[in-house]
C-alpha cells in the first residue's frame, strides 16, 4: 500500500492511517482544525486542494451522512489520497478528483455541495522561502490559483444558503473578508489560532455563507498550547475527537 519513500501514521483520536511522503509535504494541525471548526454534518462537502486527502477523511469519519469530494492538483499526490481512501474503509463516501480548481467546471456541479473548505496556498506567488522538498511549494504557494480564485470557486460548487470554510494566514485577512464581500459570500464566524496565550495568532479561521445575511461572530480564539508547552485541553480535544 505504501511506497519506500513513503510513511503510514496513525491519526488514532479519529481512527484513521495515512500514506504520506517521507519527505515531500505532510499535513499539519490546520486540517484538524479546519474540520473541527466547520462541523461537518450531512449532505456533500468537497475539499478544494485535498492534499493526501486527510480532511475529506476526517470529515468522513466524524460524519457518517456526509458523502466528500477531494480535489488536487498534483498527480502523485491525487494518488496518495485515493490509496489513503482505500486504506480506511471509505471509498464508498470519499472520492478523488485529480483536477486543478480552475477546471472544475462541467466536473463538479455549480449549487451542489452543502460544505465547501480548503486550505489554501497562504503565499502569494513569489513570496516567501522556497523549499527544497517536491510538493511543498504547489502547497504553500498559490500557483495558477489564487485566493480569489478559491473563492469564486468555492462560491460556484456552495449550494444557496450553504457554507464556506477556509483556514488562512492573518496577513492576508483583510483580503479575504473584501473579496468574500465583493463575491456576496457573508462572513458569519471568525476565530483566531494561537500558539499560545501570550503569542500573537498564527492562523485564521472563517466561515462564509452563500445567500445569507447576518452579524459576525468572533468566537473566542483558540490556543494550540498550554503553559507548560504542551498541548491545551482544547486541542487534545480536537486530537480525540470521535464525531459530531
Amino acid at each position: 500500500m505504501s511506497g519506500k519513500d513513503e510513511t503510514i501514521d496513525p491519526l488514532e483520536g479519529h481512527d484513521l492511517q495515512l500514506i504520506q511522503p517521507r519527505l515531500g509535504y505532510r499535513f499539519s494541525l490546520d486540517p484538524l482544525l479546519l474540520v473541527d471548526f466547520a462541523r461537518p454534518a450531512g449532505g456533500r462537502g468537497v475539499d478544494l486542494g485535498c492534499g493526501c486527502g486527510i480532511m475529506a477523511l476526517l470529515m468522513a469519519r466524524l460524519s457518517p451522512q456526509i458523502h466528500v469530494t477531494g480535489v488536487e492538483l498534483q498527480e502523485s499526490m491525487a494518488d496518495l489520497a485515493r490509496r489513503n481512501v482505500e486504506l480506511n474503509g471509505l471509498s464508498s463516501r470519499v472520492e478523488i478528483v485529480e483536477s486543478d480548481i480552475l477546471h472544475l467546471g462541467g466536473v463538479l456541479p455549480a449549487n451542489g455541495f452543502d460544505l465547501v473548505v480548503a486550505n489554501p496556498p497562504y503565499r502569494r506567488r513569489g513570496e516567501g522561502r522556497v523549499s527544497p522538498r517536491a510538493g511543498r511549494d504547489l502547497a504553500r504557494h498559490e500557483s495558477s490559483a489564487t485566493l480569489a480564485d478559491f473563492l469564486a470557486v468555492a462560491k460556484r460548487l456552495v449550494s444557496p444558503g450553504g457554507r464556506i470554510c477556509f483556514i488562512h494566514h492573518p496577513d492576508r485577512l483583510v483580503e479575504l473578508i473584501c473579496l468574500a464581500t465583493a463575491a456576496k459570500l457573508a462572513p458569519r464566524r471568525l476565530r483566531m489560532v494561537h500558539g499560545d496565550a501570550a503569542a500573537g495568532a498564527r492562523m485564521f479561521m472563517v466561515e462564509l455563507m452563500k445567500g445569507s445575511r447576518g452579524a459576525l461572530e468572533i468566537l473566542p480564539p483558540l490556543l494550540v498550547y498550554n503553559g507548560d508547552g504542551g498541548y491545551s485541553a482544547e486541542m487534545l480535544g480536537i486530537y480525540a475527537r470521535e464525531g459530531y
